[in-house]
């Protein structure tokens, strides 16, 4: 009797582990340096520094600096880095070609796919792996990413791309190529803010693709656009999207709260809220709420940041959880002039910095990854001939 107790225990204990550990969650696949997500804290860190801290004394420039080399530029560094930044920003007059031969239903994030991979073919040091050549194609992804994001979203609203500029920040420049205007100041710190906060989020699911791939030793082109193919999945990119379908969906604040009771009697997920790491309040999430009340007031329409502001306090109210950085990024994406379906593309124009950042990191000091798997199929059988089958 207690062995069989004992046994049925065991198995349980099993099962549980295996529960736990599934999508690796849990697991610890490798030491970094760079960045460390502290879910129980609510604390973010890039390489030391607080977000928080980043967020109101930073810049992109010198945080993508800091995420690339470990430390915060000097003067010297950060201009020297940013002058490699703008002279990168000019892309291939194939790659627009290309973007304008696509379909015109071809969705962002695969037309950003394509034509990264596309970048690579152009780079003659493609296939250099040596530190050097991967900081300055680093730097290079960088700066085409957003020239490339924004040449997407020109082309697919039957507009001509925007040619960068080189006297404009990196915020900036983006913005004047997405919109063919030079931002106002709020908007091009809210860009800045975006880009910062989105940059590095340690072993998420892209980041770790981009380790995976880099690891075998293949060029920095096709672990970015692994990187890129792993965003495009609903499960990882896009909760901003459907948070501003939500909003548009509810489209008064006076609808707030029934839609709420709503989607709560029926079990449904809101969008924007909760997070996989995070038990507290994400730390980045605070930084965009201000800005989307401004911007809102700037372009003389505040309905989808009230809507938000309403909705954020009676959902926290039903299921108790607080919004995560998606959620005020859709009200304030959408203020700066940028339709839903660029949303995860913007997320990668930032997070190219993280993705890299693992890559160099990982070829620092290279091991091929190779988990191992837990075989619960048939046990070992015998073959028969199709006639006895």
């Amino acid at each position: 009797m207690t062995a069989a107790v004992s046994s049925s225990a065991s198995e349980k204990e099993i099962a549980a582990e295996k529960a736990a550990t599934r999508g690796l969650k849990g697991i610890i696949a490798a030491d970094t340096k760079i960045c460390d997500v502290n879910g129980d804290e609510g604390k973010l860190v890039y390489c030391g520094y607080n977000i928080h801290d980043l967020a109101k004394n930073s810049s992109f420039e010198e945080t993508a600096y800091l995420l690339f080399k470990g430390e915060l530029p000097t003067s010297q560094q950060l201009a020297d880095f940013n002058k490699v930044l703008v002279h990168h920003r000019e892309i291939e007059p194939q790659i627009l070609t290309f973007l304008k031969s696509l379909p015109k239903h071809t969705p962002p994030m695969a037309a950003l796919r394509s034509a990264i991979s596309m970048s690579g073919v152009y780079d003659p040091t493609a296939e250099d792996n040596s530190p050097n050549a991967n900081f300055e194609k680093a730097i290079r992804l960088t700066a085409e990413m957003t020239t490339i994001v924004a040449a997407i979203r020109r082309i697919q609203a039957g507009l001509e791309p925007v040619a960068p500029r080189d006297d404009l920040s990196h915020a900036a420049n983006f913005m004047y190529m997405l919109n063919d205007k030079v931002p106002s100041k709020d908007a091009e710190k809210a860009m800045d803010l975006i880009l910062i906060l989105h940059a590095e989020h340690a072993l998420n699911a892209s980041t770790f693709a981009a380790r995976v791939i880099a690891a075998t030793l293949s060029d920095i082109y096709s672990a970015v656009t692994g990187a890129i193919g792993a965003l495009k999945g609903p499960l990882h990119g896009g909760a901003n999207t459907e948070v501003l379908k939500t909003l548009q969906e509810i489209g008064e604040v006076a609808n707030v709260v029934p839609w709420v009771e709503a989607v709560r009697a029926k079990k449904g997920k809101f969008m924007g809220f909760g997070h996989a790491v995070y038990k507290v309040e994400d730390p980045r999430a605070i930084h965009l709420k201000d800005l989307s009340r401004r911007l809102g007031v700037e372009t003389g329409d505040t309905k989808l940041y009230d809507i938000s502001l309403a909705m954020e306090q009676a959902v926290k109210t039903s299921i108790h959880k607080n919004c995560n950085v998606d959620f005020y990024s859709a009200s304030l994406q959408s203020y700066m002039g940028i339709p839903g379906d660029m949303f995860t593309c913007v997320f990668a124009a930032s997070r190219i910095v993280g993705w890299c950042a693992h890559i160099l990191e990982q070829l620092s000091d290279n091991k091929i990854i190779r988990p191992s798997s837990n075989y619960i199929g048939p046990v070992e059988r015998t073959y028969r001939s199709i006639d006895q089958r």
